[in-house]
């Protein structure tokens, strides 16, 4: 029986939860406690993204993601074709319903609109003791087993196992007061203070659980933050958010959305992206990669994706990256059904082993991903 054409197509919720007429959730709560909104259509619980694209380029019906349930997913595009758009798109969405909480990790300063839907952007901060004393001297660019990394390593383990959150400052302090030669304490206090000159170690930062407390966009402006601090910024919070949901103390879904995915992964950060796409459904965390860059992704991200969006894509390595999703239930060349257009992306379904064309619906908050354009200079000039 085809489904009424006014219902939304949920991307993400398997076919016996699509046909549900009951309003229940997978276990039978209700997912009707507040009052409904009587200009708002959508089924509870799911981020209306788009329509589907007809072949004459018209808009179809409705569709949505499912925000009932944890999901794993990637973005792919070419810069220019819409894939920080639809990350967008979907922190709008995950903003909007009760039970979730989206965070954005911004690499490029293009999500600072989404404070116009209550959102905030946030200076990067994160407690030394949230990144794990082994992974320091790699952090630092010391190699563990020489002296200065060993150094590191063994201080920052003191400080976590006696409860503490030192200080960048009190991690400098023990080393000068180490049992080691002048000069590996002298190299080993360089390095601290070259993280320290990052700006993103704070003892008393607030638990990165917070970032996802009340529900609102939380963006994580990295623009300009050099790529190791970056990347242990992105490793504290994968990592938080997901022992939040474990210990219990985190009531809201967190999605962590990674723009510029590509950048986190092979190293320090990478450890707790793959824990999220590997384990992190489990608990109730989320994950969303997106890059233009595919091929530069490790082959984890798409095996363990249940979602994935692909704009327009032509680099071969690329192209070959997306193949890897092509399952027994999609009939024919994923690659050559790419749609053309900017906001238009094929979106692969494994909840209904489907995969469709869909048009991107528009921003209901300012995009700052556009490029600058000397034209449009020239004529402000002229003005």
């Amino acid at each position: 029986m085809p489904r009424p054409p006014d219902r939304v197509y949920v991307l993400g919720r398997d076919k016996a939860e699509f046909d549900r007429d009951d309003g229940t959730g997978p276990t039978g709560e209700s997912r009707r406690d507040a009052e409904p909104d009587p200009d708002d259509d959508r089924p509870p619980h799911t981020a209306r993204i788009g329509s589907f694209l007809a072949r004459d380029g018209s808009a179809g019906a409705a569709v949505g993601v499912d925000l009932d349930r944890p999901h794993a997913g990637v973005v792919f595009g070419k810069r220019g074709t819409g894939k920080s758009y639809t990350l967008g798109v979907l922190a709008e969405e995950i903003a909007d319903a009760d039970g979730v909480a989206p965070v954005i990790v911004d690499p490029m300063g293009v999500f600072g609109g989404l404070e116009a839907a209550g959102g905030r952007v946030v200076d990067p901060a994160v407690r030394p003791a949230s990144i794990p004393p082994s992974t320091w001297p790699d952090l630092l660019g010391l190699d563990p087993a020489s002296g200065p990394g060993s150094l590191v390593w063994r201080v920052v383990a003191d400080a976590v196992d006696g409860g503490s959150s030192p200080s960048l400052a009190t991690l400098r302090e023990a080393v000068d007061a180490a049992d080691a030669p002048a000069e590996t304490r002298r190299a080993a206090a360089n390095h601290l203070r070259l993280a320290d000159s990052w700006g993103v170690f704070d003892g008393d930062a607030p638990p990165v659980a917070s970032l996802a407390a009340d529900g609102d966009p939380s963006v994580l402006d990295l623009a300009g933050v050099p790529d190791a601090a970056a990347s242990a910024v992105v490793r504290a919070v994968a990592r938080s958010l997901y022992d939040a949901r474990v210990a219990g103390s985190l009531p809201r879904l967190p999605w962590l959305l990674v723009d510029e995915a590509h950048a986190f992964f092979g190293g320090v950060a990478d450890p707790a992206l793959r824990t999220l796409l590997t384990r992190g459904r489990a608990p109730g965390a989320s994950l969303v990669c997106a890059t233009q860059r595919p091929a530069a992704l490790p082959s984890v991200a798409v095996s363990q994706s249940d979602l994935l969006v692909s704009h327009r894509l032509t680099a071969a390595r690329d192209v070959d990256r997306l193949a890897e999703a092509e399952a027994t239930y999609l009939a024919g060349d994923l690659a050559a059904r790419l749609p053309e257009g900017v906001g238009e992306a094929l979106v692969v379904d494994d909840a209904t082993e489907t995969a469709h064309t869909v048009r991107i619906r528009e921003r209901r908050t300012p995009h700052g991903g556009e490029s600058p354009r000397a034209s449009r200079l020239s004529d402000s000039e002229r003005q």
